[in-house]
C-alpha cells in the first residue's frame, strides 16, 4: 500500500494560544481576554484563537487517513516552539512534506516517522506541531495498512508487551475551577483537577493561601459529592512556576509549602507541576533534584511533575536519567512526532516514574484520538482528557477512543475478530 497524495488545510483548535509571559507578568483579564500587550514574539494579542492543520494522506485503495498539526496554549514559553501559523505550516506541508511522502510505502511507522524527523526547510527543522500532525497521519496510514488499530501498529513496532486497556485521565477544570472539579468529581475522573494556578495574586496567593483554601474546599467536596469510598481520584495541579514567585525562588521554603499542601491533601495522593521555573533545562533539573531531596527530609510524599524546559525527547532523557522529577509530562505536541511521543513515555516508564501522556487544550479531535492510543500502547501512568479548557468534550473524546480500543482488541483475543 502506499500514499498516492498529500493534502493539508487549515482547521480549528481546541482553545486559544496565550501569552504566558504577559500572564504572569500581570495582565489582567478583560472578559474572556487580557488587557495589555503582549510580551512574547509572534503574538499580535496575550490571547488569539488556536490554529491548526489537518494532513490527509490519499492512499492507493482510496482510503484516507489523517492526523492534525496542533501546538500548545503556551508558545513560545520554557525554550518551545514559537507560536503556530496553521497558513506558513500549509505551504511547508505542500513544499517539503508532501514530495517526501507522495508515493511512499506504507511499511514501517519508525522508519517513516524518521523521514518526517530528517525533513529540512531554509530555516532548519520542521515546526513541532507540523511533525506532531504529519506522525499522525502517517500512523493512521500503516494501522489502515494493515488493517489494524494504531495502539497495535505502536504495541508491536515498539514490543510494548502491554495489554491494550484504557489509561487513567487526567482532566482540566479552566477557570471554572469550582464548577469544573464537581463534574469532575460526579463523573468519577481519576486526576484532577489541574487548577490553572497561574497568577499569584489571583490563583496562588502571596504565602498560598488562595491554593491551600482552594485545595481544602475540593478535598471536602470529594467526600460529599462520591458516591463510595472506592472513589479516590489522584489530585494533580498545574502551577507554572508561581508557587517559587511567590516564595522568592527558596526551595527549602517551597518544599515546606508543598509538605503542607500534602497533608492538606490527604487521604488523597498529590501531584505538583511545574511549583518553580529556574529559566533552563540545566538549572530546572538542578533545583527539582534539591526539591525532591527537601521533601523527602520532611517525610512529605507529594510528587513533582516536571513541564518546562522539558519538551523534547533529549530532555526527558536528561530529566529521567538524572530523577529530576516524579512525574514526568511528555507534552505531546513539544516532542514533535509521534515518535518521540513513544519513545519518551517507554524511557520514562524503564527509569521506574511516572510517564503522563499529555499535550494541551488547545489540540484538536483527532490529535487527542491519536494520543489516546500511544498511552494505551506505551502503558503510560494517565493521559490528558483533551483538547478544550472544559471537561465534557476531552473526556468524551479520548474516553471513548479507548472504549473503542479496548473491545477491539478484547475481541482479537477472544478470537472473535480474524484478520484476513
Amino acid at each position: 500500500m502506499r500514499i498516492v497524495k498529500v493534502i493539508a488545510e487549515p482547521v480549528r483548535a481546541g482553545f486559544f494560544s496565550d501569552d504566558q509571559a504577559a500572564i504572569r507578568a500581570g495582565a489582567e483579564h478583560d472578559g474572556f481576554g487580557y488587557t495589555g500587550a503582549p510580551v512574547t514574539p509572534g503574538f499580535a494579542a496575550i490571547r488569539e484563537p488556536g490554529e491548526a492543520l489537518s494532513v490527509l494522506l490519499l492512499l492507493e485503495d482510496g482510503s484516507v487517513a489523517h492526523g492534525d498539526c496542533a501546538s500548545v496554549q503556551y508558545p513560545g514559553a520554557g525554550g518551545r516552539d514559537p507560536l503556530f501559523d496553521a497558513t506558513a505550516a500549509r505551504r511547508d506541508v505542500d513544499e517539503y512534506v508532501a514530495p517526501m511522502l507522495a508515493g511512499a510505502e506504507l511499511g514501517s511507522f519508525r522508519d517513516l516517522a524518521g523521514r518526517v524527523a530528517a525533513c529540512r526547510t531554509p530555516t532548519g527543522r520542521l515546526h513541532a506541531a507540523i511533525r506532531y500532525g504529519v506522525t499522525q497521519a502517517v500512523l493512521d496510514a500503516v494501522a489502515l495498512a494493515r488493517r489494524l488499530t494504531m495502539a497495535e501498529v505502536v504495541r508491536d513496532e515498539y514490543a510494548t508487551g502491554v495489554d491494550l486497556v484504557p489509561v487513567p485521565m487526567f482532566a482540566q477544570t479552566g477557570d471554572e475551577r469550582y464548577a469544573g472539579a464537581e463534574r469532575m468529581i460526579l463523573k468519577r475522573v481519576d486526576v484532577l483537577p489541574h487548577g490553572l494556578v497561574n497568577n499569584v495574586d489571583t490563583r496562588l496567593g502571596r504565602r498560598g493561601e488562595l491554593l491551600e483554601a482552594y485545595l481544602r474546599w475540593l478535598v471536602g467536596r470529594i467526600g460529599e459529592l462520591r458516591t463510595d469510598d472506592a472513589y479516590a481520584p489522584r489530585l494533580h495541579f498545574d502551577t507554572y512556576g508561581t508557587i517559587g514567585l511567590a516564595f522568592g525562588g527558596d526551595v527549602e521554603a517551597v518544599a515546606a509549602y508543598l509538605t503542607r499542601l500534602g497533608e492538606i491533601a490527604a487521604p488523597y495522593e498529590l501531584v505538583i507541576e511545574h511549583p518553580i521555573d529556574a529559566g533552563g533545562r540545566e538549572p530546572q533539573i538542578e533545583t527539582y533534584l534539591r526539591l525532591r531531596d527537601a521533601l523527602r527530609r520532611t517525610g512529605s510524599r507529594v510528587r513533582i511533575a516536571v513541564d518546562e524546559w522539558c519538551n523534547t525527547l533529549e530532555d526527558i532523557a536528561m530529566f529521567a536519567g538524572r530523577g529530576a522529577a516524579d512525574v514526568i509530562h511528555v507534552k505531546t505536541p513539544d516532542l514533535g512526532g509521534i515518535d518521540d511521543t513513544i519513545e519518551a513515555l517507554l524511557l520514562v516508564r524503564a527509569a521506574g516514574l511516572m510517564a503522563y501522556c499529555g499535550g494541551t487544550c488547545n489540540e484538536t479531535d483527532r490529535s487527542a484520538q491519536v494520543t489516546a492510543h500511544v498511552a494505551m500502547a506505551c502503558g503510560a501512568a494517565q493521559v490528558l482528557a483533551k483538547p478544550g479548557m472544559g471537561v465534557d468534550e476531552g473526556l468524551m473524546i479520548v474516553g471513548n477512543e479507548m472504549a473503542r480500543v479496548t473491545a477491539i482488541a478484547a475481541a482479537r483475543r477472544s478470537g472473535g475478530m480474524v484478520l484476513p
